[in-house]
């Protein structure tokens, strides 16, 4: 039996009426502010079943996110004209994967990383990875890997992380389990809104921030 979402080419979630449906949905949040840096949110599929394209951030960068399960982005350069051509740029420079506008989605709203900089995440369907020629750039990219749809939808393989501050409790985010790297931090929430915007009915949200109480 097939598999929700699965089809020839990514059929289901990656199908032209799905691809409408978020298109418009992105067009309707209106513009989006200034970020920082920007992510790409790779959908494609893998012999034909719908997928999420991952990175394993190389060792060799140092850093907070060294070794950190990512999306292909980094900061905003002066030439880039908007967070799109960011996205689009830094994956060029991580995947060698060059991908013209049509590819693109849309923008989910931009989210603040560890450092308190907004990220843009932009959804882009890369089509069938066999079709692809990935030439990852062994600087800044450890390993590429994917994760179908159907998997992430899986309750088993969703986890929750809960923080607590002064004995309090503070937040709750999202994390994904079971696949070959643990998927966290600021990936899973962008993975999160991904699935919200993809399957609105089957994708419970893990992730909450207690409104803030008015000072004093």
């Amino acid at each position: 039996m097939a598999e929700p979402g699965a089809g020839g080419g990514g059929g289901g979630f990656l199908s032209s009426g799905s691809e409408r449906r978020c298109r418009a949905r992105l067009a309707a949040a209106g513009r989006r502010g200034a970020a920082a840096a920007a992510v790409l949110v790779p959908l494609c599929s893998v012999r034909g079943r719908p997928a999420l394209l991952f990175t394993l951030r190389s060792r060799r960068l140092g850093g907070p996110h060294s070794g950190d399960v990512s999306f292909p982005g980094g900061r905003r350069d002066p030439a880039d004209g908007d967070a799109v051509a960011t996205a689009l740029r830094e994956t060029r420079e991580e995947l060698g994967l060059v991908l013209g506008a049509p590819s693109v989605w849309g923008q989910l709203r931009p989210l603040p990383d560890r450092q308190g900089q907004m990220v843009a995440p932009v959804v882009a369907n890369l089509g069938p990875l066999e079709d692809l020629t990935l030439t990852p750039n062994p600087d800044e990219v450890e390993e590429v890997f994917t994760l179908p749809l159907a998997h992430l939808l899986r309750e088993e393989n969703q986890g929750y992380t809960h923080f607590r501050t002064a004995g309090r409790y503070g937040y709750t985010l999202p994390v994904f389990l079971n696949g070959p790297h643990k998927v966290w931090g600021l990936t899973a929430i962008i993975t999160e809104l991904t699935l919200e915007l993809l399957a609105p009915d089957r994708y419970r949200r893990k992730t909450h921030v207690p409104a803030r109480r008015p000072s004093a």
